[in-house]
């Protein structure tokens, strides 16, 4: 059998690499408050602080009560996909809501950005969106280790799933995912109904971490 040409293969090989973007989540716009269920994600904020650096905000790195997880967005998703930047008559979140939100989502910045992105899409004005993230957060019981962690440890993802099913009734492994980056814990991502009830997400659930060990840091220390 002749080899192909390496033009005829670049291009069987180009063919081969859109047939698999067919499969990706879209991340169009879309219409405000038409969407299937909410993620929330919580970051685990000593791995943000150290990758970040001297770029990392003060306010949740150099912080008096070092930050754990904070909650990084709710958002909300389709079965398939999700919405983002959406177009809403709805007025960008005021200094005050902004500041409400600040002891769970630690940035001025990141609250704004999480508004613009995905509260445009809940249909909700700033004020509520971010009230139902609050409510999401304090929803989600954090396992009590994580609270007390004082020094560098390793652990499998499948046991922080288990850590945060154990201390949620009715939260199960198909309901999360936790994500990774260099090998480091990033972040816990929850699945919620509209009415914050827990829910499976198999898409979700399918993006966690394939690592076998993740480092988890201790938060930094002024």
């Amino acid at each position: 059998m002749m080899p192909l040409p390496v033009r005829s293969l670049r291009a069987l090989v180009l063919a081969f690499l859109l047939t698999l973007g067919t499969g990706l989540p879209s991340r169009a716009g879309g219409k405000p408050g038409d969407f299937d269920y909410y993620v929330l994600s919580l970051s685990w904020s000593p791995t943000y602080c150290r990758s970040a650096g001297r770029n990392a905000d003060p306010l949740q790195c150099n912080a008096s009560r070092p930050h754990r997880f904070i909650v990084h967005g709710l958002w909300p998703q389709y079965e398939r996909g999700w919405p983002d930047f959406c177009r809403s008559k709805t007025r960008d979140p005021d200094r005050h809501t902004v500041s409400g939100i600040l002891d769970i989502m630690p940035s001025r910045s990141l609250a704004r950005h999480q508004w613009r992105k995905h509260g445009t899409c809940s249909g909700l004005s700033p004020e509520d969106y971010f009230d139902l993230t609050r409510q999401a957060f304090e929803k989600v019981r954090i396992p009590a280790a994580f609270n007390t962690i004082d020094r560098a440890g390793k652990i499998a993802p499948d046991a922080v799933e288990k850590a945060f099913r154990l201390a949620n009734p009715g939260l199960h492994d198909a309901a999360m995912a936790v994500t990774c980056t260099s090998g480091r814990l990033k972040e816990v991502q929850i699945c919620l109904n509209k009415d914050l009830s827990f829910r499976s997400c198999r898409a979700v659930d399918r993006s966690g971490c394939r690592s076998n060990r993740l480092t988890v840091d201790p938060p930094l220390r002024k």
